[in-house]
């Protein structure tokens, strides 16, 4: 009989979640359930009272809510930082939501006739939900040693409530322009929630600085030093396209060797073996323009033309392996007289973010940008401020010339 029972009630279940989803809950009426479950109307009201009563087990019965706890458990030891975790866990719950947009739309819209105690009960379900997110975001975050400015049950509830915001505002209007896509959306809201983690390890590195001020340059100014430094020579030229082209800084510079750079007709990387071991790409097109080919560059001439046994990749003008200091050097004498946009003269570091920043607009996300440049998620959050930044200037020209 016992068996008899929960058989009957699933039946209910499953047959409410159907209506619920395909034609929403305004439309499904408990008559339509019972004889989709092949019950008595009558057996539905003893198991649930009403369909709002239905409505609840539906909700806080379903495998996607009850196996929640178990499933992020599972996943906050598969994910490998942070930003994964909270960028698979936005992901995972927009597209649960998507399968069902007319429950969406109809659970919003009757709100006001659920009974107090129906209320309560949904209430309690979506606070045991969110217990669940904030242990598995504590677990990720107490693995990679992050603080956090909020505890992890409110950044949870504030995610989840985001969550379901986007979710109301995408089944229920059409045309607005409070993101252009998805993909938008999740990005910004993940550095919104990055912006609250810190690297607890190391309050004074300046990888964990989020307020590093960006000043990347302007194309014309990138393309001007190139050019002056083709003119200066082979050396100067490869060691400007080695700043703009793969974002390195002076001290990975001059730990590079000849073996480090890998190149064949689709792809040029070069090895760092310091600090953050990774391999960078060396970008054909710098900010609009190409330098050559993947095999024929301002690197690889640079190369050939030489004709000494030294390893380092790139010589001071003794023939020696260039320091960091002759590298400053060469930068000062190649952007002397050019002005940045603020009036002054460009320093080095401006190369990096430069690059950082035109390859964050070409798509790249922060996950990526951390492998490809070692650096960490909150280094790089002001970077792609400013890539967005420039990303909503073209979108403002567009539009005023459409006008």
């Amino acid at each position: 009989m016992s068996g008899q029972i929960i058989s009957t009630r699933q039946r209910l279940i499953d047959a409410a979640r159907f209506l619920f989803a395909t034609q929403g809950i305004t439309e499904t009426t408990t008559k339509a359930v019972a004889e989709l479950a092949e019950v008595n109307e009558v057996t539905l009201f003893r198991h649930f009272g009403n369909k709002y009563g239905l409505l609840l087990a539906v909700l806080t019965e379903s495998p996607v809510f009850q196996q929640l706890g178990e499933s992020l458990k599972i996943q906050a030891n598969q994910t490998t930082s942070v930003y994964q975790a909270l960028r698979d866990y936005c992901e995972e719950r927009l597209q649960t939501l998507d399968k069902v947009p007319q429950l969406v739309r109809s659970v919003v819209g009757e709100a006001g006739h659920y009974s107090v105690e129906n209320r309560e009960a949904i209430g309690k379900g979506l606070t045991q939900a969110n217990h669940h997110v904030a242990e598995y975001l504590a677990t990720v975050m107490e693995r990679e040693k992050l603080s956090t400015h909020l505890p992890a049950e409110k950044l949870a509830s504030l995610l989840n409530s985001m969550l379901i915001g986007y979710a109301v505002v995408e089944f229920t209007s059409e045309s607005h322009q409070l993101w252009h896509n998805r993909d938008e959306f999740l990005e910004n809201l993940v550095t919104l929630f990055l912006n609250q983690i810190t690297n607890s390890t190391s309050s004074t590195n300046c990888d964990s600085l989020p307020t590093e001020k960006v000043v990347d340059l302007p194309t014309h100014l990138v393309h001007s030093i190139l050019q002056k430094a083709k003119k200066s020579g082979l050396r100067d030229y490869a060691l400007m396209y080695v700043l703009f082209g793969a974002g390195l800084s002076p001290v990975e510079i001059v730990n590079l060797e000849r073996s480090h750079q890998i190149t064949d007709v689709k792809q040029h990387f070069l090895q760092i073996t310091q600090g953050s071991i990774r391999q960078v790409p060396i970008n054909q097109w710098i900010l609009g323009k190409r330098y050559g080919s993947y095999t024929r560059n301002p690197l690889t001439l640079w190369l050939k033309s030489r004709k000494d046994d030294c390893l380092a990749l790139f010589l001071s003008d003794r023939n020696a392996p260039i320091s960091e200091r002759e590298i400053h050097d060469r930068w000062e004498i190649l952007t002397a007289g050019l002005l940045t946009p603020e009036g002054q003269q460009p320093v080095i570091e401006q190369a990096q973010q430069t690059w950082c920043v035109d390859m964050l607009m070409k798509g790249m996300n922060l996950e990526d940008m951390s492998l490809i440049t070692g650096w960490n998620l909150t280094k790089l959050q002001p970077l792609a401020r400013r890539a967005r930044e420039k990303l909503a200037l073209k979108q403002a020209i567009v539009l005023d010339r459409k006008s």
